[in-house]
């Protein structure tokens, strides 16, 4: 195994690292409690050590796993994005909001501000204080509880009212296009929720797109799209903490898991795409439930 500057992190632990980050990213199961569970699991201590010293650069290094993940987001939805980025502008230039692709732009505006006002006052204090194998493990359980509570939810005989009521497609679901900006916006609360350990993004936001009324796949489409900026933006803003002294030691495997998490988060969103055409959430659910069971067995 061949270890890179001052071995804080070996090759073979940023491949895995950056493999599970791509896939449990968007599997709505959680990257970053997969993350803080495994090399405990896996007794990779060098690892363990630095995940909840306040100095340290795991926050860095996690950040560009989490980069990786957006990055395979925006090859795998990169027409949509065009068509997104030129809407938005095109309602600048009109001043008005017209066709289903702008009122999207706007809509991921309006889910991302709260996350990234959120993200940035609590994000260092909340992955510190919560970067460990036992809470990760119960917040995973809390997870799975969540992904069941959407389910049930989106059967609720209220939301499928509210469907037809405000708009719906073929198969009963509400259009994407319907929701109202004050939702996003919750949605985007509902976001902030990622950053503890254990609680997944896309599985949160896909809970709160099914309790509007969403089907599945355009719950996970906006799910999808919704993550990437926000990802993007923590990127740029901790980019100084790998070009700095706290980079070093660590650079080397950061890029190496980063496109690790991109070409596997390339291969995940086109199968969950698949899946959630006539699927649901309840086999990740489970999943949760008794992995985050047995960890915290494990780690008790």
């Amino acid at each position: 195994m061949l270890a890179i500057a001052s071995s804080l992190i070996t090759t073979f632990q940023a491949i895995v690292l950056g493999v599970l980050q791509g896939a449990t990213e968007l599997f709505p199961i959680s990257s970053l409690g997969h993350t803080v569970i495994f090399p405990n699991l896996f007794g990779w201590h060098n690892i363990v050590a630095w995940q909840s010293q306040p100095e340290s650069p795991w926050l860095a290094f996690v950040v560009m796993l989490h980069v990786g993940s957006a990055v395979g987001l925006l090859i795998y939805f990169w027409r949509d994005w065009v068509a997104i980025v030129t809407a938005f502008f095109g309602t600048i230039r009109k001043r008005r909001i017209e066709t289903p692709t702008e009122r999207l732009a706007w809509l991921i505006i309006c889910a991302t501000i709260p996350v990234g006002i959120l993200g940035v006052l609590l994000e260092h204090t909340v992955r510190v204080a919560l970067a460990k194998p036992l809470a990760a493990s119960i917040f995973l359980v809390i997870n799975g509880l969540i992904l069941l509570g959407g389910e049930q939810v989106r059967r609720n005989s209220e939301v499928r009212a509210l469907a037809r009521r405000e708009g719906v497609k073929e198969d009963g679901g509400r259009r994407l296009d319907t929701m109202e900006y004050k939702e996003a916006g919750v949605i985007g609360v509902a976001q902030s929720s990622a950053l503890i350990a254990g609680i997944s993004r896309d599985g949160v936001c896909m809970v709160a797109g099914l309790a509007r009324g969403l089907d599945h796949i355009d719950a996970a489409r906006f799910a999808f799209l919704l993550a990437t900026p926000p990802i993007l933006a923590a990127g740029v803003y901790k980019v100084g903490d790998l070009t700095g002294p706290l980079g070093n030691g660590i650079r080397g495997p950061a890029v190496i898991a980063a496109v690790a998490a991109a070409v596997t988060a390339v291969v995940t969103v086109h199968f969950l795409m698949r899946w959630f055409k006539t699927r649901t959430l309840t086999p990740f659910a489970i999943y949760c439930l008794v992995f985050g069971g047995a960890m915290i067995i494990y780690n008790a």
